[in-house]
């Protein structure tokens, strides 16, 4: 599905990443994770064609040429007077849509119903909290059906109610329509509980691997100089699991 092989980018004089890896196949939840200016929404930017690299090289399968993305940084102006199914429907269009017809509405009310956002079709983005206003992000990642979706810190200004929601809604979508899911997350909670694959970064590949495997003790050490409370969520992610 996603093929990222020993990627390097430069930008301006300094190595941002070097020698990174990451593959995502079909039915994947890779985590990406690591310290502040560790590299990872910069491997995003580069898995998006946004930057270029300076050595490796990224491919996608034909089947995921097509791409559901939600930044970190939302840049509509919430001011703005629009509902969730015109942002949804600019996921469908590629571009604002000034007039739907009926035959782009429907999929549009399906990706909201199906993120538990149906009763908001008809509201103004201004009056939704973040948590629904992600969930509204959320759709517009998911209404073209595609097979790989790229979240760059998606619990960013969302309560824990609305984030426990959110990545139940990414588990559902992901075992029922075997898609992937590539996600920055700072979130070990979510890292052990819902990711199959975790990549921890600081400027290269720390470790990689499932969560316990990836997420031990001297990985988590090397990648930010410190281990903290990270070893008790990491026990319990043990235990669980």
């Amino acid at each position: 599905m996603l093929h990222v092989d020993h990627i390097s980018v430069t930008l301006g004089r300094r190595c941002v990443l070097q020698d990174v890896s990451l593959h995502a196949a079909s039915g994947d939840f890779v985590a990406v994770m690591g310290p502040n200016g560790g590299g990872k929404s910069t491997l995003i930017r580069a898995i998006l064609g946004l930057i270029p690299v300076s050595a490796g090289t990224i491919r996608v399968t034909p089947r995921a040429s097509t791409v559901g993305y939600i930044p970190q940084t939302k840049t509509l102006d919430r001011t703005f007077p629009a509902t969730p199914v015109d942002l949804v429907a600019s996921g469908l269009r590629g571009r604002w849509p000034w007039h739907l017809s009926v035959h782009e509405r429907t999929p549009v009310l399906e990706a909201l119903s199906k993120v538990g956002a149906g009763h908001l079709a008809g509201s103004q983005l201004a009056d939704l909290s973040g948590g629904e206003l992600q969930r509204v992000y959320l759709a517009r990642a998911l209404v073209s059906n595609p097979p790989l979706v790229i979240l760059d810190e998606p619990e960013a200004g969302v309560d824990h109610a609305g984030t426990t929601d959110l990545y139940d809604i990414l588990d559902s979508c992901r075992k029922s329509s075997n898609m992937a899911i590539v996600m920055v997350t700072h979130d070990w909670d979510v890292a052990f509980h819902h990711a199959t694959n975790i990549l921890l970064l600081n400027g290269h590949t720390i470790a990689s691997g499932i969560p316990s495997e990836a997420l031990t003790d001297q990985a988590i050490r090397e990648a930010f100089g410190h281990v903290g409370h990270s070893h008790d969520v990491i026990g319990r992610g043990n235990t669980h699991d």
